[in-house]
């Protein structure tokens, strides 16, 4: 019973937070931001089954979820006869659209009443669809399957969903592996990354439709990966600069979506116009002489509110609060400060690349101050584990997993730290999970990361996929851990970044891939192949082990290099397109340097 009390409370204290966040007139937003939007695009989709039930009863899945409209097609209309159709995201029994799913998984039913000579009739949906929606576009909803009662013949290409969506180059990405478990995800997740561009701007789902920087930083990195385009991420992240949310760690996560940003696409515009807002947002203004900070004690200052935009934030850690391992929610926070110290990091990189020395000290100098202050205050020496906060004696697996993931860890406390964030298996929430993600794959702990994604317990993405039966991520593992969960949280679809940037090992070395990092992570994998969509043009990999033989090959896009690294799961002579070639080893891996443009194969024996 105090499980579910303390839920609940959660529940409401989010609502009471979120309902005072609305979008603000975008002609004000869109006057600062350094790219414009493309016009979101719609698709038509048929069904991929379609059974009559019954005379005139018709029952039709679309295959996949997707926000959008419901068009219906009557080639003889009877004026007067009233359809009634149902629409959904779940069923309750094969066949049969779910009335009652859950609060925010969505169930709409109305009546279509024919006219005479009229054959197209779009279904009308709540007026709460039509949220970030265009005139043109009109409301969307996210729904997969569809009733229809009292009907004359249809036939498939009668019914067809109407799919909006920001522009999505489908070609652009694409994975397989030898684990099909894991292949489902990937298709789980990349188009969770399409379905949810529906509204032009990275949003939280559709309960809320807001954006929030935390699901936008998921979001963004899963973008970079699946399509092509750069103009969403860049908009989303300046939006959330002018209008951001409550969390504490959320409002640093701007700090580091810039430098993804910059990463991604080595444009230096956004960080011009927004440059001071940045500085803010690391919240160095809340620091105590250590570097610590704390959102409690003292107050929050009315003139850090002004500089980052908001009046009031809380510390988070993890949502819902259930998600939080138990962390001690203490007034200095560890993982506060440890997204505050990364923020100063990362702010410190930013200032190199706007050349402003003074400030790159400054950062550099205060993110040292503060990681010192974490390593020495917040580690309790006799287990080497990082505490929930300055006072606490317990160690969640947040308070560990953040600094790992952000390499913050003394190698001294390294292995401790590992085995302990190992040993918890998922006990985060799927936001946690990105980063839970990050520091495994990053820590040599590939098996196990490619094992909790793929788990069957109701903790993972497969139990969404097998379990729950979606399409489309939720915003928590299952319902039982967030009673009013959507079907449709871009912030639920790590593994649409993880596995290109951790399986593949895909990313940048140098801003707008001018150089390009190709490190795979294959743990288990017999072979994994893919390509990934960067800004100087597809990067395609392949790799194949058999405990003897490690084989990749690589395609390199033009006006770029590579640097490529193998892992050390063999022996240690590599040739490069046939010839022996010398390289570096570093923490595992066997790195050679200046991979020419085009095809190559490296074999590792």
């Amino acid at each position: 019973m105090r499980i579910i009390e303390k839920m609940i409370n959660g529940l409401i204290c989010g609502f009471c937070f979120s309902a005072v966040y609305t979008l603000a007139d975008s002609k004000d937003i869109e006057q600062k931001t350094t790219v414009k939007r493309l016009p979101i695009q719609q698709e038509k989709i048929f069904p991929s089954e379609m059974v009559e039930k019954a005379s005139g009863c018709y029952f039709i899945d679309f295959g996949k979820a997707d926000f959008g409209g419901l068009e219906i097609e009557i080639k003889k209309p009877e004026a007067g006869r009233r359809l009634v159709v149902h629409m959904g995201e779940a069923i309750s029994a094969p066949g049969t659209v779910h009335r009652k799913p859950g609060v925010n998984i969505r169930y709409w039913t109305t009546n279509v009443t024919l006219e005479a000579e009229k054959q197209v009739y779009v279904v009308p949906l709540r007026g709460a669809d039509s949220r970030l929606m265009s005139r043109e576009i009109g409301p969307v909803m996210p729904f997969r399957y569809v009733e229809i009662e009292n009907a004359p013949q249809l036939e498939k290409k009668d019914v067809r969903q109407i799919a909006a969506f920001y522009p999505f180059n489908r070609n652009a990405s694409d994975f397989k592996c030898s684990d099909a478990k894991l292949n489902s995800v990937w298709d789980m997740c990349k188009h969770t990354i399409k379905v949810t561009s529906f509204g032009g701007v990275f949003i939280d789902g559709d309960r809320e439709r807001l954006p929030y920087e935390a699901d936008a930083y998921i979001n963004q990195l899963g973008w970079y990966c699946c399509t092509d385009d750069l103009t969403l991420p860049r908009y989303s992240h300046e939006h959330l600069i002018q209008k951001p949310t409550w969390p504490t760690e959320w409002i640093m996560f701007s700090v580091l979506m810039a430098w993804e940003d910059y990463r991604y696409t080595g444009d230096t515009a956004s960080l011009k116009e927004f440059y001071n807002d940045l500085k803010a947002k690391t919240l160095i203004a809340l620091e105590r002489t250590d570097g610590l900070i704390s959102t409690v004690e003292p107050p929050f200052p009315k003139e850090v509110g002004d500089a980052i935009h908001i009046k009031k934030i809380k510390d988070i850690v993890d949502w819902p609060a259930v998600e939080r391992d138990g962390c001690e929610m203490k007034p200095v926070n560890t993982v506060v400060n440890v997204f505050h110290c990364r923020a100063l990091q990362l702010m410190a990189n930013l200032a190199a690349v706007m050349r402003k020395q003074d400030d790159e000290k400054m950062f550099r100098e205060a993110g040292g101050t503060v990681l010192k202050s974490i390593n020495e205050k917040l580690i309790d020496p006799s287990t080497g584990l990082y505490v929930d906060g300055e006072g606490s004696k317990h160690s969640s697996l947040h308070a560990n997993m953040f600094p790992l993931a952000f390499g913050l860890v003394p190698a001294a406390n390294r292995g401790k730290v590992v085995a302990f964030v190992k040993g918890r298996g998922m006990a985060c929430s799927v936001y946690g999970a990105q980063f839970l993600m990050d520091a495994l794959f990053d820590n040599g702990l590939e098996d196990h990361a490619i094992a909790l994604m793929t788990a069957d317990n109701d903790r993972s993405w497969t139990h969404m996929i097998e379990g729950v039966g979606t399409t489309v991520a939720l915003e928590a593992w299952d319902m039982k851990y967030k009673p009013n969960l959507d079907w449709n949280h871009a912030w639920g679809a790590a593994p649409a970044n993880i596995l290109p940037r951790k399986i593949l090992g895909v990313e940048p070395m140098e801003p707008g891939f001018s150089k390009i990092l190709i490190q795979p992570r294959p743990g288990r994998l017999q072979w994994a192949e893919g390509y990934v969509p960067t800004k100087a043009g597809k990067v395609s990999v392949r790799f194949d082990q058999d405990g003897k033989i490690f084989k990749l090959k690589i395609s390199v896009p033009a006006n770029s290099q590579a640097r490529v690294g193998l892992p050390e799961v063999c022996g240690k002579k590599m040739a490069l397109d046939g010839k022996s070639i010398e390289w570096v080893e570093s923490a595992g891996y066997l790195f050679i340097d200046n991979v020419s443009t085009g095809e190559h194969e490296i074999i590792l024996q």
